[in-house]
């Protein structure tokens, strides 16, 4: 079944090459293209282009299907074309005429934008939920290492005296960040398309505030020929929060591949979360952040590559946006699962303490003598130089660390501070399931 069909038989080949991925694709998108689809036939009711007890056994039959979706007894035939096409099918066997009004004041355009913008506002939740528990994990850590000191590297050289908590929270910070770009994201997705048909509106009088309420956009797109245009601009901003995160994740998963080398050995791990060589009996490998670090620097590619696939298209729908949906989904995915493979690794992380204790280390205290010599009286650029000197001349002895105080230090991480912005952005990541949605709509049933 095709929603376009028109009598004609098309070649098989061209149907294949066309459907693409998106029998399986569009799996994704199947309790969402329910839930629109409620939200539009009580906007058809509510504008007269259907009757009350019409509406019903729409709303019933949407129902049953979501349940089926939920059982997963609800699949894309092999003659079906896409979801929208497998759920028409559904409501006309269902219903018989009745269910052929389902597309009234539709196109697949802005069925397929609904559907997506709804798919994506939840990974974005879900995602961010994510973070949140990385972001909490950090500054556990974070606050648990905080008198653990470390060498602070600049030119991947030892530099200036760090610390764990130091180093854990400032990845929690960055996340903090990434997160304010997600929520940016969301924002631009959250608007709703329904009702724009194929890009230029209808002649029926549809009540597209209703369905943005319905289905708890912020807001419309407006116009209609930009609801066409913002596909690629909105999976853009998408792809860029993403690429921020997975940059997050690659950076911290090149500090730990670092710290657990033999020349380093910061960090640890159980033996058990460790792999090894099917040659080498002494070898400990940190695949799993190899892997994080691969896999997030795949995702930091995304936006070159929808960039690449829409920045010349003309206005309309062009069938090149089909191949945004498979990207983003698995980049979802992707980022998720590095997530989680991180969680489970930072609960059984092993810090080494007295790391600074090292000879080797002694040279990164030198800028505590320089600020020593400052509170003297000494001029700044005297004491470096004195303090040069004795470095060169290997005459320099560690002094201690203190009076670290101003925010952001060693002494004073500001760790509150960063959750309490953290938890501010976190309020924006907010909607239902599309299961209470469901269950929303049946309200309106009679």
């Amino acid at each position: 079944m095709k929603l376009w069909e028109k009598g004609i038989n098309p070649e098989p080949a061209i149907i294949e090459f066309t459907a693409g991925k998106d029998r399986k694709t569009d799996l994704h998108l199947t309790k969402w293209d329910i839930v629109g689809s409620m939200a539009h036939v009580i906007m058809l009711n509510d504008v007269g282009l259907i009757l009350e007890e019409e509406r019903n056994d729409m709303l019933k039959a949407l129902h049953s299907l979501f349940v089926w979706d939920e059982e997963g007894s609800l699949v894309i035939e092999k003659d079906v074309e896409d979801i929208h096409s497998q759920i028409e099918k559904e409501m006309a066997s269902i219903l018989g005429t009745t269910g052929k009004k389902i597309h009234t004041g539709r196109s697949r355009n802005d069925q397929v934008l609904v559907d997506i913008r709804l798919y994506t506002r939840e990974e974005i939740d879900k995602l961010a939920d994510l973070i949140n528990s990385l972001f909490t994990r950090l500054q556990s850590l974070s606050d648990q290492y905080k008198d653990v000191l470390l060498p602070g590297y600049t030119h991947m050289q030892p530099a200036m005296v760090s610390s764990f908590g130091l180093w854990f929270g400032a990845y929690a910070e960055c996340l903090s960040d990434d997160l304010l770009l997600l929520s940016t994201a969301r924002a631009l997705n959250n608007k709703n398309p329904l009702g724009t048909a194929a890009g230029f509106g209808t002649t029926l009088p549809l009540n597209r505030k209703l369905t943005s309420e319905l289905l708890e956009f912020d807001d419309l797109l407006y116009n209609s020929a930009y609801a066409s245009l913002s596909r690629g601009k909105v999976e853009m901003a998408i792809a860029s929060a993403l690429a921020s995160v997975a940059q997050t994740l690659s950076r911290f998963s090149m500090d730990i591949c670092l710290y657990m080398t033999a020349e380093f050995r910061f960090i640890d791990f159980p033996d058990e979360y460790i792999t090894g060589s099917s040659i080498m009996p002494q070898k400990r490998n940190p695949d799993v952040f190899e892997l994080i670090r691969g896999r997030s620097n795949v995702i930091q590619t995304l936006p070159n590559e929808i960039a690449m696939l829409t920045s010349n298209l003309p206005s309309g729908y062009n069938r090149d946006l089909q191949l945004l949906k498979q990207v983003v989904f698995d980049s979802f995915d992707e980022m998720k699962e590095c997530i989680e493979i991180m969680l489970l690794m930072l609960n059984n992380i092993k810090v080494k303490k007295n790391i600074a204790e090292n000879p080797l280390y002694n040279t990164i205290f030198s800028t505590e003598e320089v600020n020593r010599l400052v509170k003297q009286g000494i001029p700044f650029r005297d004491a470096y130089k004195a303090v040069s000197e004795m470095v060169k001349g290997s005459s320099f002895s560690r002094t201690s660390v203190n009076d670290y105080v101003h925010e952001g230090s060693i002494g004073n991480l500001c760790n509150e501070e960063i959750a309490a912005i953290f938890n501010e952005r976190m309020k924006f990541f907010k909607n239902k399931s599309a299961a209470e949605m469901a269950e929303k709509m049946m309200g309106y049933v009679k």
